[in-house]
């Protein structure tokens, strides 16, 4: 099999190369860009496991980046085990060719899986409250290797109001390491750093001049360094970002109809999902929405597609239409209108929402949550008081980095449902023109890295 690699530029799309991305722009144009149709929900999770099986999310079931667990009566965010992907993945390609091996470096569902080596985030969780940055790896000592030669992962600027490019460059330092180290067949690369910027400051490339410059510039040190060794590279996105200037509560929705279950502790109100007869899991612009009880699917549907900022909801056929209909999917899926996203919020009074509704926490909250890329504009000293947070947490005192807002208008892109024009849609470039189909969905995106591999030298 031929040496391939795949960087993953999240929120590349046709309209943002140009005079910031030099590199990428003249790469392209030796090969060749091709327009992904997207699958939905066009989200990480999803996106990245049809790329990857080449099956719909009805297939390997990844309805989301995270959904309702039913037996547990629990909404899961960012849950890490390939267990859950529930189909055979592209390096299966073993199968093909017993000396084939594959890098996985911070693709999602990146624990556990059969990959021979696997790079992913993972925090350390002391009993003290701390979030101390960390990565897993497989091999396990690999994990040291790669921080004591690059330091720690950047976990603070990987997400959250701090992030920066240098996560992303750690990521593919830790690829050129791992190829020295190991020289896989395949190479899996996640580059996030556009996806933060274009949700927090919009798609004007005006104003994400320099963030595309510095993806632009990771991007050529890859690919320059891959084709020295001889590699096929394959550049691709997962979703394209557009503008958005409206946010939409559907569990506020549901409350006031009285669908939804609350629960009040110390004072604060959490979402009681196995006593709710209906509530929705938001995630960016698509939201699974779960009923309890079967009569009443129909009137909640009437509901929730009467709220401004949806667009459509999908039921039983609509869901086979867009290949959503998994046990795991909400019985109901709403989808934004394009310059609408959905949050998760639920209650009536900011005095009532939980603590960690001012903190980044991606797995308290039962849904995705785009304002924890922003501190909150409204404090006073923000660095002073960011600083008084970090000294308590060092003196052993337990304490919350409650800093972010709840203000929905600074949010400035979003995705998941498929967007209205090509000019924001996902991308694939390659200079493999020949291996190319004349039309590239989502699902195809599997069997173009492995015509990638079985392509003679």
């Amino acid at each position: 099999m031929h040496k391939t690699v795949v960087l993953n530029v999240v929120g590349l799309t046709p309209s943002l190369l140009g005079q910031h991305t030099p590199f990428l722009s003249k790469w392209a144009a030796s090969g060749q860009i091709a327009a992904i149709n997207p699958v939905l929900p066009a989200v990480t999770c999803s996106v990245q496991a049809s790329y990857l099986t080449g099956k719909y999310p009805q297939d390997h079931g990844i309805v989301a980046n995270g959904w309702y667990f039913r037996d547990e009566c629990e909404v899961k965010f960012w849950r890490q085990s390939n267990k859950l992907v529930q189909a055979k993945k592209i390096w299966d390609a073993r199968d093909l060719d017993p000396s084939f091996t594959c890098a996985n470096l911070f693709w999602w569902y990146n624990m556990h899986s059969s990959v021979d080596i696997s790079v992913t985030p993972r925090p350390m969780y002391p009993a003290d409250g701390r979030k101390i940055p960390d990565i897993y790896t497989q091999p396990a000592d690999l994990r040291f290797k790669l921080q004591e030669r690059l330091g720690t992962f950047p976990l603070f600027e990987f997400w959250g109001p701090k992030t920066t490019i240098r996560s992303t460059q750690w990521i593919a330092q830790a690829a050129i390491a791992v190829e020295e180290m190991s020289s896989p067949t395949l190479t899996l690369i996640y580059l996030p750093h556009l996806d933060y910027c274009l949700q927090r400051l919009g798609t004007d490339p005006s104003a994400i001049a320099r963030d595309l410059q510095e993806v632009d510039a990771v991007c050529q040190n890859l690919i320059q360094f891959y084709e020295s060794r001889s590699a096929k590279v394959i550049v691709v996105s997962e979703y394209g970002i557009t503008p958005v200037n409206r946010a939409v509560s559907l569990n506020r929705v549901l409350r006031e109809h009285g669908y939804l279950a609350i629960r009040e502790e110390l004072g604060r109100e959490l979402l009681d999902a196995g006593a709710s007869a209906a509530f929705a899991v938001a995630d960016h612009q698509i939201a699974h929405i779960y009923v309890s009880d079967r009569h009443k699917i129909a009137g909640v549907q009437q509901l929730i597609a009467q709220v401004p900022g949806v667009d459509f909801v999908l039921g039983e056929e609509g869901k086979a239409a867009y290949h959503l209909n998994h046990p795991r999917s909400g019985e109901l899926v709403a989808v934004a209108a394009p310059d609408a996203w959905f949050t998760y919020y639920y209650w009536l009074d900011d005095n009532k929402a939980p603590d960690f509704a001012r903190t980044v926490d991606i797995h308290r909250k039962p849904g995705y949550d785009p304002v924890e890329l922003f501190v909150d504009p409204t404090l006073r000293w923000q660095q002073l008081k960011v600083a008084k947070i970090l000294l308590q947490k060092q003196l052993g005192f337990r304490t919350l980095m409650d800093i972010i807002p709840l203000d929905v208008s600074l949010v400035k892109g979003s995705h998941g449902r498929i967007p209205t024009s090509t000019d924001d849609t996902p991308l694939l470039i390659t200079r493999e023109t020949n291996l190319l189909p004349s039309t590239l969905n989502a699902v195809d995106i599997h069997d173009v890295i492995l015509s990638h591999l079985q392509q003679d030298k």
